[in-house]
C-alpha cells in the first residue's frame, strides 16, 4: 500500500493540471515519455500541449521545423501550448492555450484507446484564421466528440503571420533547400510526420491517417495534398471551405515572396536577417501589425510545393486518396459584393460592371437580378464565390478528374438558432439567407454542447449527429456512407451536374445545379490548364 500511496504522489507532481475527476496517464513516444490523463465521464485518455519539433525561437526563427530532441522523465501534457502569436482579429475565436508564444509546436491528442494496439483511424485537424489567427485549443475544435466514434482526434498549431510565412532572400540562401517562406504549413507538415512515428502508441494506425481543416485550415488540407512531402502520409482528406488556388490564399512564386519580404525588411529599418532574429518577438509582430500593406502568403518554393495546385493536380502528382469537401450556403453577405448598398437592379448592375467590365453581360446571366430577394442572393453568390467558394469547387473538379479516388461534395445549408440572452431593447438580428463562413465547424465536429451562444435544439444535434457519423465513416472507410444514413453518391469525374449532399435538417443529395458560374470564374481567375 506505502508503494502505491508513493506512486500516485509521484504522477500527482507530474501531473499538477489533473483534477480529481481525471487519473493521471502515461504514454512512452519515440523522443520519451509524456504524462496526460484519462477522463472516465468521457472514456477517453486526452494528452494536450505535446511538443512535435523544437521550439522555433532565436536561432530557429524563420527555419523549418527542427526535429525534437530526447527527453529525460515525464513530460507534463495536461493543458494546451501556447498558442502562435497573432492579434485578436475574429471575434468568434476562443482559446483555450497557455497564452501566446513563438514556442507555439505543440499539438492535442484524444484516445479511446487503452494501449497501443488498437489500430485506430486517426483525424488531424488544422484551425482556419486567414493564416494570420487561430489556435488548436480553440473550444470548436475540440477532439473528444469525435474520439468516441472511435477515432483518434488531432488538433495541432502551426506558425502564423510573419512568424509562418515570411520569405526573404537572405532566409533562403541559408536554408538547405534554397527557399524561405512556408514555414506554418511545414509546421503542419512536420505533425504529421510526428503522427506517423508516434501514433501507434496511442492505439493509432499510421496508414488510415485524415487530415482536415476549415477556411485556412480547408486551405491547408490541398495543399499538404499536393506537397511531394505530405502526401504519402495521409490517407484521406475532408476540405470545409477552401483551397490553395487563386484566388484564395493562393502561393505566390518565390521570387515574389523575396522581394515582399526585403520590401518589408527595409520600411521597418532592419539590414540584415541576423538583425531581425535578434529582435523580440514583440518588436518583430509591432512592426508587421503597423505594416498593413504586407501580407505573407504561401510560397511555390521548390521545396514543399513545387508548382501551383492546379498544375500538380492536373499532373496527377497529388496523394490519391479519397477527398470529402464542399462550402456553406451564404459564405460572404451579400452586402460585401454591393459595399453595402441597398439591392436595387440599379446598384447590383453598377457594382456588376464595375468588378467584370469586360464580361458583365455574362455575369448577369449567371448571377440573375429580377428582385431584390433574387438580387442578395446573387451578390451573396458572387460574394461567396470570389471568396472561397470557386476555389474550393476547383480543387473538387481537380482532384475528380485527376484521380480514380472517390469524390464527395457537400453544401452546408443549416441555419443556427437564435442567440442566448438577447437584450429586449436590442433590435433582433437579421436573419442570414444561408449558412455564413465557419457555422458548421461546431456541427462537424459535435462540440454544440460546448457553447452557450445559441439556442441550440434537438434538430441541431440531429445536423450534428448526422454529419458527424458520415465524417466517422470517411475517416474509417473513406467512404461516408452508412446504416440510417441518407445516400450520399461520389462525383464522376465528367459529370457536368454532380451530386451534392445538401447538409440541413433534412439531408438530402441533389445534382449541382449552378457550377457553369464556376466554369465562367475559371477562365476569370486564369485556373484552366490543359
Amino acid at each position: 500500500m506505502k508503494n502505491i500511496l508513493l506512486l500516485f504522489f509521484a504522477l500527482s507532481i507530474i501531473s499538477p493540471s489533473v483534477s480529481q475527476e481525471q487519473q493521471p496517464a502515461q504514454r512512452e513516444i519515440k523522443k520519451g515519455k509524456i504524462g496526460g490523463y484519462y477522463d472516465a465521464k468521457k472514456d477517453l485518455f486526452i494528452y494536450l500541449g505535446v511538443p512535435f519539433a523544437q521550439p522555433p525561437v532565436g536561432e530557429l526563427r524563420w527555419k523549418a521545423p527542427q526535429e525534437l530532441e530526447e527527453w529525460e522523465g515525464v513530460k507534463e501534457t495536461t493543458k494546451f501550448g501556447p498558442s502562435p502569436v497573432q492579434a485578436r482579429i475574429f471575434d468568434d475565436m476562443v482559446f483555450r492555450s497557455d497564452g501566446q508564444s513563438e514556442d507555439c509546436l505543440y499539438l492535442n491528442v484524444w484516445t479511446p484507446a487503452k494501449r497501443g494496439t488498437a489500430k485506430l483511424p486517426v483525424l488531424v485537424y488544422f484551425y482556419g484564421g486567414g493564416f494570420v489567427a487561430g489556435d488548436a485549443s480553440e473550444p470548436r475544435y475540440d477532439g473528444a466528440a469525435m474520439a468516441q466514434k472511435g477515432i483518434i482526434a488531432i488538433t495541432v498549431n502551426y506558425r502564423l503571420n510573419i512568424f509562418g510565412f515570411f520569405a526573404h532572400p537572405e532566409l533562403s540562401e541559408e536554408a538547405e533547400y534554397n527557399a524561405s517562406g512556408n514555414y506554418g504549413l511545414l509546421d503542419q507538415h512536420a505533425a504529421l510526420q510526428w503522427v506517423q512515428d508516434n501514433i501507434a502508441a496511442f492505439g493509432g494506425d499510421p496508414k488510415k491517417v485524415t487530415i482536415a481543416g476549415e477556411s485556412a485550415g480547408s486551405v491547408s488540407v490541398s495543399a499538404q495534398m499536393a506537397s511531394p512531402l505530405s502526401k504519402d502520409l495521409i490517407a484521406g482528406a475532408i476540405g470545409e471551405s477552401g483551397a490553395a488556388i487563386k484566388p484564395t490564399l493562393a502561393p505566390v512564386s518565390l521570387a515574389e515572396a523575396e522581394k515582399n519580404g526585403a520590401e518589408f525588411a527595409e520600411k521597418n529599418g532592419y539590414t540584415s536577417i541576423e538583425e531581425m532574429k535578434a529582435a523580440s518577438t514583440a518588436e518583430i509582430f509591432e512592426s508587421y501589425r503597423k505594416s498593413d500593406a504586407f501580407r505573407f502568403s504561401s510560397v511555390i518554393d521548390g521545396y514543399f510545393l513545387p508548382e501551383t495546385l492546379p498544375e500538380i493536380f492536373r499532373k496527377r502528382n497529388q496523394a490519391q486518396i479519397p477527398l470529402l469537401l464542399g462550402w456553406n450556403s451564404a459564405e460572404i453577405p451579400g452586402t460585401a459584393f454591393m459595399q453595402d448598398e441597398s439591392y436595387s437592379e440599379e446598384n447590383y448592375i453598377e457594382k456588376v460592371k464595375e468588378t467584370y467590365p469586360e464580361n458583365f453581360e455574362e455575369v448577369l446571366k449567371l448571377y440573375p437580378h429580377s428582385s431584390a430577394d433574387e438580387i442578395e442572393k446573387s451578390a451573396t453568390a458572387l460574394a461567396s464565390d470570389s471568396f472561397i467558394s470557386y476555389s474550393t469547387w476547383k480543387w473538387f473538379d481537380l482532384h475528380r478528374k485527376n484521380s480514380n479516388e472517390p469524390v464527395y461534395r457537400y453544401l452546408y445549408s443549416k441555419l443556427r438558432p437564435s442567440l442566448n440572452n438577447q437584450d429586449s431593447e436590442n433590435a433582433p438580428q437579421q436573419q442570414p439567407i444561408g449558412a455564413p463562413h465557419a457555422a458548421e465547424i461546431e456541427y462537424f465536429m459535435g462540440n454544440l454542447d460546448l457553447f452557450d451562444t445559441y439556442d441550440w435544439t434537438e434538430e441541431d444535434f440531429t445536423v450534428s449527429a448526422t454529419i458527424m457519423q458520415y465524417l466517422a465513416n470517411f475517416i474509417k472507410t473513406g467512404n461516408p456512407n452508412g446504416e440510417n444514413l441518407p445516400e450520399w453518391p461520389a462525383a464522376e469525374a465528367h459529370d457536368a451536374t454532380p451530386p451534392v449532399m445538401i447538409i440541413d435538417s433534412k439531408s438530402k443529395f441533389k445534382d449541382a445545379e449552378k457550377d457553369d458560374r464556376y466554369l465562367f470564374l475559371d477562365k476569370a481567375y486564369g485556373n484552366i490548364g490543359e
